[in-house]
């Protein structure tokens, strides 16, 4: 109805503003980092690998110790993308 009136007296009606997307870290558009589109399973196959061998190999108690470097290196890998871990 407001588009009806404003064009009666000449002006127009006012465009609605565009709608913002959520940030995307697999969309290259938003994300310049990772301009593959990789999606987090597949960012960083190397660190990931090496990260679950280590959890595999050790108990519990152990394995929160001695893969700490390990998952800071692929917290980091991740980050480098763009994914927020």
């Amino acid at each position: 109805m407001l588009g009806s009136i404003t064009s009666w007296w000449g002006g127009s009606a006012p465009t609605p503003a565009p709608e913002s997307k959520p940030f995307d870290p697999t969309d290259p558009k938003q994300n310049p980092l990772n301009p593959k589109g990789l999606k987090p399973c597949c960012a960083c196959p190397e660190t990931k690998s090496a990260r679950d061998d280590c959890f595999l190999r050790f108990d519990s108690d152990e394995s929160t110790e001695k893969c700490k470097e390990l998952v800071q290196a692929h917290i980091a890998c991740m980050r480098g993308y763009g994914f927020k871990v």
